[in-house]
């Protein structure tokens, strides 16, 4: 009753909302109302262009990428790429490029695998892998699984271009 009545203004503004139009709104405007309505509490409708201005280098064109570019990456920046961006072109392109410097996926294991042709124990150390939660290289010492069978081959990697 007291809405109908009008007698305390806080619950009729509740009940019955607050005129548009008294806020600096053009309800009969063509244009969009959000463009220039800040918020009920601002004194005056919002500017459109912002207070700041942005810095030259955001309107910088993004030099073109070249799979070239990729030989020049460290290997834990390959590996990054190859994580981090999955079902991009760009991890098909890391693994390319990983394939190249002799590692190799296992498909079940989900690692990438060195073998050191260098190393002064052979017998012992077979493989190095990538570990992904220290991100670093590390021995493989399971000798009684044959990594061989898992790897992708070169023709899986392949990036077509």
């Amino acid at each position: 009753l007291s809405v109908i009545r009008m007698t305390e203004l806080d619950v009729n503004t509740l009940a019955l909302g607050t005129d548009l139009t008294t806020l600096g709104l053009n309800l009969n405007s063509p244009e969009c109302l959000y463009g220039t309505f800040g918020s009920p509490w601002a004194n005056g409708p919002c500017q459109r262009d912002p207070e700041y201005a942005l810095p030259t280098c955001y309107y910088l064109v993004s030099p073109v990428f070249k799979s070239s570019h990729l030989n020049k990456f460290t290997l834990e920046t390959l590996f990054y790429i190859f994580y981090s961006m999955p079902k991009d072109m760009l991890q098909a392109c890391a693994a390319a490029e990983l394939y190249n410097r002799e590692w190799r996926y296992h498909k079940d294991l989900k690692l990438w695998f060195y073998r050191p042709v260098d190393h002064p124990n052979k017998a012992s150390l077979t493989y190095v892998y990538f570990d992904l939660n220290s991100w670093e290289r590390r021995p493989y010492l399971d000798s009684s699984k044959s990594l061989e069978a898992g790897f992708l081959s070169e023709e899986e990697v392949r990036v077509l271009k």
